[in-house]
């Protein structure tokens, strides 16, 4: 198995980019994880920053229970956010959302509202749930889920890194052997705002490769964006 990624981020119309991404690539396995810290004047960059280095530091060949390591990891960085939060007297929190690939088989987490996207045989086969009031509401039939990036509920979390509890995250094991060609997109909501699921897969669809697959999307949400949006980070992974 081979990886075709890109990895991008930027602050947008903030004075801080409080986002961060990472990754980590051997010859068969690999990680790649988004995150978005919360907390202003920077202190959301320490938290995001706990978060991708923790996952990617860690990760390696040879994982046996790769639920039971997400969840180790998440719960050790969010015990460094806490502690963060203690020398600062400050609250700084995260979300996170991340891919492992361990051979042929994929698994996708999530803390929070950032997202990840999976495309196998030219289909958006799965999509995390955000752990949001706004998502809450979606699944009550209170809004549609395009009415979500609008909901005055779209920011209050329901989990985040960094509390002494709802911090677990949500883990799905794809059930069948990745293959060439699927396609995973994990971004922060300073991106998927912006662009809607069908552009997602329109935008891989023509596209040759992970880095002008993002380009694509970025080209769509830089046009939609006032200047005063959030900070957006997006990952595209290919596999071939």
């Amino acid at each position: 198995m081979n990886f075709d990624y890109f990895e991008y981020t930027n602050q947008g119309g903030r004075d801080y980019n409080e986002d961060c991404v990472g990754s980590k690539v051997y010859e068969q396995d690999a990680i790649f994880v988004v995150a978005d810290g919360l907390g202003g004047h920077s202190y959301g960059e320490i938290a995001s920053g706990c978060v991708v280095d923790t996952l990617v530091d860690d990760f390696n060949m040879g994982i046996d229970d790769i639920h039971v390591w997400i969840n180790q990891e998440i719960e050790k960085a969010n015990q460094l956010v806490l502690e963060t939060q203690k020398e600062k007297r400050a609250v700084l929190k995260s979300t996170a959302a991340l891919l492992t690939v361990q051979g042929k088989k994929l698994t996708f987490a999530h803390v929070g509202d950032s997202r990840l996207y999976f495309i196998h045989s030219n289909e958006i086969k799965y999509f995390t749930e955000d752990h949001s009031v706004a998502y809450k509401k979606f699944k009550a039939g209170e809004i549609t889920r395009e009415n979500i990036p609008s909901d005055d509920d779209q920011s209050r979390l329901l989990r985040s890194i960094g509390g002494e509890d709802h911090h677990e995250p949500s883990i799905f094991t794809y059930p069948l052997k990745a293959e060439s060609g699927d396609a995973i997109m994990i971004c922060s909501d300073g991106a998927w705002e912006y662009i809607a699921d069908t552009e997602i897969l329109i935008d891989y669809l023509k596209s040759a490769d992970a880095k002008t697959w993002a380009e694509n999307m970025l080209l769509r949400i830089m046009d939609r964006v006032d200047g005063k949006n959030d900070n957006l980070s997006i990952t595209t992974v290919i596999l071939e």
